[in-house]
């Protein structure tokens, strides 16, 4: 996907939640903030882009969006558990409506049997009423550290269209 395809899709997903007058925040990890970027790319993105979380760090998981350090050491960064706790924690902690959390191995190297490099954890967060949601899925890109983050980007930003 090209910078000029992000920008596209960072734009819908600007469209989509300012129709439902909803606000976004993002919880990133191997993404690196390239999520916020993408979005605050977009003129007039203040009217729906809240905030942003870089937590490459597991020590930043913890203390940005309260994932347990339990959940951590049992599951690893990588995992539904962990992604569902960053995505839940910016949810809870930025006020916004709906949040997306990415934790990722983008390589060249730290990937393992059950977890090679190119896995990608995503989950969405969202508010109904004073309910929180969430939804978590598991991708496998191929391709080298900028194409799987890129990838990761792209996929981050298609699932908030899907909420």
């Amino acid at each position: 996907m090209t910078d000029a395809e992000l920008y596209a899709l960072a734009a819908r997903v600007g469209e989509h939640l300012l129709a439902g007058g909803r606000r976004i925040t993002t919880a990133e990890s191997c993404t690196g903030g390239w999520i916020g970027k993408a979005l605050t790319d977009v003129p007039g993105s203040s009217q729906w882009f809240e905030t942003g979380y870089v937590s490459y760090g597991n020590g930043a998981k913890t203390t940005l969006l309260g994932v347990l350090p339990a959940e951590l050491a049992e599951h690893g960064a990588v995992s539904e558990p962990v992604v569902r706790a960053m995505a839940l924690g910016a949810l809870e902690r930025s006020g916004a409506d709906v949040a997306v959390a990415v934790s990722g191995i983008a390589g060249p190297d730290g990937g393992s049997p059950g977890k090679p490099v190119g896995t990608v954890w995503f989950a969405w967060a969202w508010r109904h009423g004073r309910a929180l949601h969430a939804q978590a899925r598991r991708k496998l890109f191929k391709g080298d550290r900028e194409d799987v983050r890129r990838k990761a980007v792209a996929s981050a930003l298609t699932g908030v269209l899907e909420l």
